[in-house]
């Protein structure tokens, strides 16, 4: 009688599909571009979808070849036909994961893609989160409140701003001579790691949402 073989330690996956969303420079687009190339990153992006026409995250998925759709907030009534429009797009293209990066605006997630989308933010979460709290704004509030340490936060979207499951962040410091532009510089840097690494983790299956928590599963 043939012996069965013995379970493969190595889990092959074919590439992540990835729908990215943008509505400004596209810097975390690229950088994600250029992680995929260096085949750092086992995933492919199937759709960026900019909330902007005129901005250069458009120009810089198109340069990269990347199909692109432009769904303008202002032409939806309401955050429910916003969200719609957008998860219908991402359906269409069967993304196995939505990437907010540099996305604006609020989003109603649908129940098929509940822990399925993912945020970065340029903070500590639940520090300077929320409305009103993006680019610039953000680290001109750290200088402002005397932080001595801030950094970046990966997580899971939900139906708020800034808000999800907390999945990966990074810390750096606060200098006595940082402006909002040397401290977002800096804080960059991080980003550029820490997203690529939960899209990792997801990709490899080791992420578990428990209520607020995400535990991050040790290799098989």
């Amino acid at each position: 009688m043939p012996t069965k073989p013995p379970k493969s330690t190595v889990n092959v996956k074919k590439p992540l599909r990835l729908a990215v969303l943008i509505s400004g420079t596209g810097n975390t687009l690229q950088n994600l571009i250029e992680h995929i190339r260096a085949r750092k990153l086992p995933a492919e992006i199937v759709l960026v979808i900019s909330s902007k026409a005129d901005v250069a995250g458009v120009e810089k998925a198109r340069r990269a070849g990347l199909p692109t759709e432009i769904i303008l907030r202002s032409s939806a009534e309401t955050v429910e036909a916003f969200s719609q429009a957008i998860f219908e797009c991402c359906r269409e293209v069967q993304a196995d994961l939505v990437c907010m990066a540099g996305f604006l605006h609020l989003l109603r997630i649908p129940d098929d893609f509940q822990n399925r989308v993912m945020n970065i933010h340029p903070a500590l979460l639940p520090a300077f989160g929320g409305k009103g709290y993006y680019g610039l704004r953000v680290h001109q509030a750290v200088l402002e409140y005397g932080c001595k340490v801030t950094g970046c936060t990966v997580h899971f979207a939900d139906n708020e701003y800034d808000h999800g499951p907390i999945i990966v962040q990074r810390v750096v410091p606060v200098l006595d001579d940082d402006t909002p532009e040397s401290l977002a510089a800096r804080v960059f840097e991080e980003e550029c790691e820490a997203y690529p690494e939960a899209i990792r983790l997801f990709a490899e299956g080791r992420l578990r949402v428990e209520g607020r928590r995400v535990r991050i599963l040790t290799r098989c």
